[in-house]
């Protein structure tokens, strides 16, 4: 399921977007592997973010996105949907690397006098 984020980015600014992961149970878990990819909503990627690792992942982390990974693209003139795609892996009773997997959604919207 994707999750849609109420709360807008600004262009070029900072915006943290944390991830929380739980496994079949329901409980927290730390993933033993963890990237994300930054998309638009056409799936191209956005500033070379893709397959980003986060090594040593925890239960809840937050991915920092900033300046260039949210500038509006071509075609983009107010405001532009992006994908924030995670993409781990968990160990817990119910088996080993089992794949835990999510998109997040949210809006980047543009600045009038931001270049």
């Amino acid at each position: 399921m994707t999750t849609e984020l109420t709360t807008h980015a600004k262009e070029k600014s900072t915006f943290v977007i944390t991830a929380a992961f739980t496994d079949e149970d329901g409980n927290a878990v730390a993933p033993k592997t963890l990237t994300w990819t930054l998309t638009d909503d056409g799936g191209t990627v956005i500033n070379e973010k893709e397959d980003e690792v986060v090594s040593s992942p925890s239960a809840s982390e937050d991915i920092v996105l900033s300046g260039d990974d949210l500038a509006l693209q071509s075609g983009e003139e107010t405001r532009g949907v992006r994908i924030l795609t995670v993409e781990a892996t968990y160990d817990s009773d119910a088996g080993s690397d089992l794949p835990l997997n999510e998109e997040i959604r949210f809006i980047v919207d543009g600045l009038v006098a931001v270049s």
